[in-house]
């Protein structure tokens, strides 16, 4: 989690985990390159494999058997409490106070410390923490800087919240890096969360050191430290803010500000040179991101801001104005910028000697040497920096400053301009005071106090205001804690020098600023967020909504509703919701051809269409009451729209005539008339065939129309 979660593709991979970038090794590999997998830690703790490894410390992956949780162990090496370069004993004590210190930080953005401790079987000293999966912000970095200001800055507020609550704690944690933010992912939500590692590590290591001019020893990383942690080797919370500042820079360009072959080159920049303005190195950045990272990094640690809750609230300011689209505020840049670029001390030169830049070599003599074990050569790893002992330096005894001359004593004689002396020094006397008096009057003996009118009402603060003989201008402004028509500020202050017959400025409020929701319906969305910007309101995320009367891309209504008890006396910045028309909601319609019409009468009717029968028709195919056509059959109409049916009569009916005694030809045509088909046969009295005789089925009976009948003829 620190040097520490970073060496992974995800500083929670697992091993086989394809996410992580590469694959973990295997627990075979790891039993033969570390002794601590498998070991039980402490009687508690089954390490697992080694998921970083850094200057201080190893991280392994871990299970707190009593527990039943995965957790990070971090293990110290054991160089760190070996008694050649430390007491064992004094090292685990300030080890175990400084996790303690760590523990009591209670942040969503700090990585949690869960325990601490010192294995007694070997001397092993330990620190359990919460076991973040994800990745670090190094990853986050290479994949994708340089990064817009508004991200860069996103990534960087709960990194300067999580500092800045160690820092109210009283602790410093000296190695702010990127490979010591965190980024875990919600696997449900997708959120990303953002996590500092590694508090108050550092220290503990040096405490005992970092006083010492001949032994010196400090934690961090080369890239990250403040020029006053190489020279001076100490450090306050506003090392940790330099730090930051380096990280902004990294986000804003991709780059590291300093670079160089070793460790020490890049420390001897950071002491010797500025970091770089970030649109030097990516053209576009507005301005007062440029001094915001100025303020952050200036060498000088009295010129920046005093702890990493101060630098929140300058970044806070950058992401309003951001957010405001300024691309240049020339007052914010003056707010922001260091007061001066100070000269670190290792800049220094003798007045009137040799301005001659010494070599680097002679400079850093008697200065800290960096050391980073196996540091890879962008120096990312946790260095160690030792102090050599410096040489006295030889300094010849001033001589004693010389006795000033005796001078002869003369002696006393009457003068004969002795009073015309005394007469011209009280004329001066009397000028003096009279110069003095005027310069009184002129500066101050002119001048009245502004009275103190600060929490009166207008009317109130007026009227002791005349009586002092001063006049009063009234400015109105909105207040959301001072009540309205109560006085907020003056100008002059109270107390201040005013002329008589002054005027002072009252400044009073109006109360608090409140508005009402505007009538937005029938308008553009582009045209309703026009409309809540004037009265300072701001469009949330619009919801859509089929509309048959609102067409498509206008604003049907508003949450809070327009007119509403709701929507009225509402504060600044507040959120209002748009609802959006989508247009008429489109209706899917099915053929009901063959299906009863009653039914189809009430299906589409439900569906708001306009359902009319328009013709009624016998059909020898279609069942009385059933549909025979539909218009249309079917496919998509809008709420309102017309069907028109046409419904089955039910096959036509014919009712077949008496033909007795009727010539055999007319009483076939007239069956044939009736549009029925006839089939002529004998009766059991056959004489000639020229007469009916009678019908199968027989007169007076209804038959479906081209249906057959028999004709019996005599």
């Amino acid at each position: 989690m620190h040097e520490d979660q970073r060496a992974r593709g995800g500083h929670a991979a697992r091993p086989g985990d394809p996410s992580s970038g590469p694959a973990a090794p295997s627990a075979s590999s790891k039993r033969v390159e570390d002794h601590q997998f498998g070991r039980l830690l402490d009687g508690r703790y089954r390490i697992g494999i080694r998921i970083a490894r850094g200057g201080m410390a190893s991280v392994y992956e871990a299970l707190d058997t009593r527990l039943d949780r995965t957790v990070a162990v971090k293990i110290m090496h054991p160089g760190l409490g070996d008694s050649t370069t430390h007491d064992d004993d004094s090292f685990a004590r300030r080890f175990v106070s400084e996790a303690r210190a760590a523990a009591r930080i209670s942040h969503p953005h700090v990585v949690a410390v869960f325990d601490q401790g010192r294995d007694e079987s070997d001397g092993t000293v330990y620190l359990v923490m919460e076991y973040v999966p994800g990745h670090t912000l190094r990853d986050t970095i290479t994949k994708d800087a340089p990064m817009s200001p508004e991200r860069a800055l996103a990534l960087l507020d709960p990194v300067l919240s999580a500092l800045g609550a160690a820092h109210r704690a009283g602790l410093i944690h000296r190695d702010v890096k990127p490979e010591n933010v965190l980024i875990a992912t919600d696997p449900h939500s997708g959120a990303s969360r953002v996590k500092v590692a590694d508090f108050g590590l550092a220290k503990a290591v040096s405490a005992d050191t970092q006083h010492t001019a001949t032994n010196g020893v400090l934690i961090g990383t080369v890239s990250y430290l403040a020029p006053e942690l190489v020279v001076e080797q100490r450090a306050d919370a506003r090392a940790d803010v330099y730090a930051a500042g380096v990280i902004l820079f990294e986000l804003l360009t991709g780059t590291k500000p300093h670079t160089g072959e070793t460790p020490i080159a890049v420390a001897y920049r950071h002491v010797h040179e500025d970091v770089p303005a970030p649109s030097s190195v990516v053209p576009g950045i507005p301005d007062y991101v440029d001094a915001l990272t100025a303020r952050a990094t200036t060498r000088d640690p009295s010129l920046r801001p005093a702890d990493a809750t101060v630098l929140l609230h300058h970044v806070r300011r950058v992401v309003q104005a951001l957010h405001d689209g300024v691309r240049s505020d020339p007052e914010l840049v003056a707010d922001l910028l260091p007061a001066a670029r100070a000269v670190a001390p290792a800049e220094a030169t003798d007045v009137g000697g040799d301005t001659t830049p010494e070599p680097v070599s002679s400079l850093w003599d008697g200065m800290p040497d960096l050391v980073s074990p196996g540091a890879s050569p962008d120096h990312e790893r946790t260095s160690v920096i030792v102090e050599r002992p410096r040489p006295p330096v030889p300094v010849a005894p001033l001589p004693p400053p010389p006795a000033p001359p005796k001078q002869p004593r003369l002696p006393r004689e009457r003068r004969p301009g002795r009073a015309k002396g005394i007469a011209v020094a009280l004329v001066l006397v009397l000028l003096a005071a009279a110069v003095g008096t005027t310069a009184w009057w002129v500066g101050w003996g002119r001048y009245t106090t502004t009275p103190g009118v600060i929490g009166l009402e207008q009317a109130a603060a007026t009227a002791k205001l005349d009586k002092a003989g001063l006049g009063a201008e009234v400015e109105e402004v909105y207040s959301e804690s001072v009540a309205k028509g109560v006085v907020i500020t003056t100008d002059p202050r109270p107390g201040a020098k005013i002329l008589p017959d002054g005027e002072v400025t009252l400044t009073v409020s109006r109360g608090k600023e409140r508005y009402d929701v505007p009538d937005l319906a029938g308008k553009t969305v582009d045209e309703a967020t026009a409309a809540l910007r004037e009265v300072k309101f701001v469009a949330g995320q619009p919801v859509e909504e089929w509309s048959e009367t609102v067409e498509a891309g206008r604003v049907i209504r508003s949450t809070p509703a327009f007119g509403t008890p709701e929507a009225q006396g509402l504060p600044v910045g507040t959120s209002v919701t748009l609802v959006v028309s989508k247009g008429r909601k489109p209706l899917k319609v099915r053929s009901f051809v063959g299906k009863d019409a009653d039914k189809a009468k009430r299906v589409l009717g439900k569906k708001g269409l306009d359902v009319e029968v328009v013709d009624e028709k016998y059909s020898d195919d279609v069942a009385e009451g059933d549909v025979i056509s539909q218009t249309p059959e079917s496919g998509t109409l809008y709420k309102g729209d017309k069907v028109e049916l046409v419904v089955s009569k039910g096959p036509e009916l014919v009712v077949v005539p008496a033909v007795r005694l009727k010539s055999t030809d007319d009483a076939i045509a007239m069956l044939e008339d009736l549009g029925l088909v006839v089939r002529v046969e004998h009766a059991d009295i056959y004489i000639n065939g020229s007469v009916a005789w009678s019908t199968e089925p027989g007169g007076g009976a209804k038959v479906r129309k081209g249906s057959t009948v028999v004709l019996y003829v005599v």
